[in-house]
């Protein structure tokens, strides 16, 4: 398929510079295509580079889905899944996983590099799916004031799993995988029932109980 063909061309041109072409016609003109061709299937480089990123979200999700405990998972271990899954393919996409994140989270990592807005549309309603799963389950603690921030929450999870990793220089990335664990439970410690919850029960009962 021609569109596979040019994301696979700048992707081998960005792993041998080190950056994007110079531009659309210096890649058309490598792939012996007219520059056309290329805005038929992508507006720029840096859409390039969102649909890359928006794939290695999709194609974490999938596998992590696909492994025969995944049905058995709270939405605690389903996330770790999701994110230790994605470790894998970012290990074996190295070079352009920690190219492209080096340069996109440099300066401000608080804030969503455009280079990951598709993934995080699709990691947001991943885990506000999750969440659905895990109020049900009394995994996490209803909390209707709430609950509908803790996607965009979640999210600054996943930026700081992300930064950890183009950061890390441990062996296989085994501080990266520590800190998904240690993240991962504090945010379902915060989101599951807790000793606020308990001291907003106590409230709610001595306020009903003076009432009578």
């Amino acid at each position: 398929m021609e569109k596979d063909r040019i994301k696979q061309a700048y992707l081998d041109y960005v792993l041998r510079h080190n950056e994007p072409p110079a531009s659309v016609y210096l890649l058309a003109q490598q792939l012996n295509l007219p520059e056309a061709e290329f805005y038929r299937y992508y507006p720029n480089f840096a859409a390039i580079d969102r649909e890359i990123w928006a794939d290695f979200g999709r194609q974490a999700r999938t596998q992590a889905s696909q492994e025969p405990v995944w049905q058995e998972y709270g939405a605690r271990e389903k996330l770790l899944g999701f994110y230790f899954t994605l470790l894998e393919i970012l290990k074996q996409n190295r070079s352009y996983a920690l190219q492209s994140l080096r340069r996109s989270l440099r300066g401000m990592p608080a804030l969503t590099p455009r280079v990951l807005d598709d993934f995080r549309q699709d990691f947001e309603t991943f885990v506000a799916d999750l969440l659905r799963e895990g109020r049900l389950s009394e995994e996490v603690a209803p909390r209707p004031l709430l609950q509908e921030q803790y996607p965009r929450a979640f999210w600054q999870q996943a930026l700081f799993v992300l930064g950890f990793f183009a950061r890390d220089e441990s062996l296989n990335f085994e501080r990266t995988d520590a800190a998904v664990e240690k993240a991962v439970t504090l945010s379902f410690d915060l989101v599951g029932r807790n000793t606020f919850d308990s001291a907003l029960d106590l409230a709610r009962f001595l306020f009903q109980s003076s009432r009578r």
